[in-house]
């Protein structure tokens, strides 16, 4: 049956990012599906206290990981602070990253450096770190959350679309590598879904992102609407999709 195979009962689910916006509406669809589900933040850690009240888990045993990936070792200091805290992680999620809109002839290097480490370097880093037991086990999944500027870059952001479509790329890659070992990597390319991201005001740019976030369908989406999927591709019922790109996003990619 197929509520069986979404079951996620006995997996423990790592969702990077997940203290607001699509990370944390995945987060709690995992809860709900039987996942127990570490929560990461980087900044606020109300925010990702206000996830664990939303979540059907026991409140005391939701463990919250604090963590600031685009930092030298970020990644190895979040996988031993949740090594301490379950044996194996089942599913791995990669959803926090940065973008930063300006246009092109303003980005630094700085600016550069920051969202290659945060959105590109972090993921290949997290994989390394735990797919290890993954393999071991002979069970995983790896999602990660792309975008539909993978195909449809904004002009005001040109590294962060650029990192993106480097992701889907590694995606390919490892997913190729990892298929005969019971372990799917899927990429989840949003579209405009209304986050407080997407709320950011940003002057010099705002009336160029918002002549391209008109859809086909019309409007912007919801977080719980990438939650959905990313439940079906951590789950058994998605045992065999890997190495694809899913967009989630009214149509905007057509």
């Amino acid at each position: 049956m197929l509520s069986e195979r979404l079951n996620l009962s006995g997996k423990t689910a790592v969702v990077t990012g997940s203290s607001q916006g699509i990370g944390k509406a995945i987060a709690i669809a995992l809860a709900e599906y039987g996942a127990k589900v570490i929560i990461h933040y980087h900044a606020e850690r109300k925010d990702a206290e206000q996830v664990v009240r939303e979540m059907n888990q026991p409140k005391n045993k939701v463990p919250i990981v604090k963590a600031d990936f685009s930092k030298p070792n970020g990644v190895k200091d979040f996988f031993q602070k949740v090594s301490a805290i379950a044996d194996t992680v089942d599913i791995l999620v990669i959803n926090a990253s940065v973008q930063i809109a300006k246009e092109w002839e303003q980005v630094t290097e700085k600016d550069v450096d920051l969202q290659i480490n945060a959105n590109f370097k972090s993921t290949l880093l997290l994989m390394q770190q735990f797919t290890p037991a993954m393999i071991k086990k002979g069970w995983g999944r790896i999602l990660t959350i792309g975008s539909v500027q993978q195909v449809k870059p904004h002009p005001a952001m040109i590294v962060y679309a650029a990192t993106k479509s480097a992701v889907f790329n590694l995606v390919q890659n490892i997913a190729l590598q990892l298929a005969d070992k019971g372990i799917t990597v899927n990429n989840l390319a949003p579209g405009v879904i209304e986050t407080p991201r997407i709320k950011e005001s940003v002057p010099e740019v705002e009336e160029r992102i918002a002549q391209r976030m008109t859809t086909p369908e019309g409007g912007m989406g919801q977080p719980e609407d990438c939650a959905g999927m990313a439940v079906f591709l951590c789950s058994d019922a998605g045992r065999y999709i890997t190495g694809q790109n899913i967009f989630v996003d009214g149509g905007m990619s057509l």
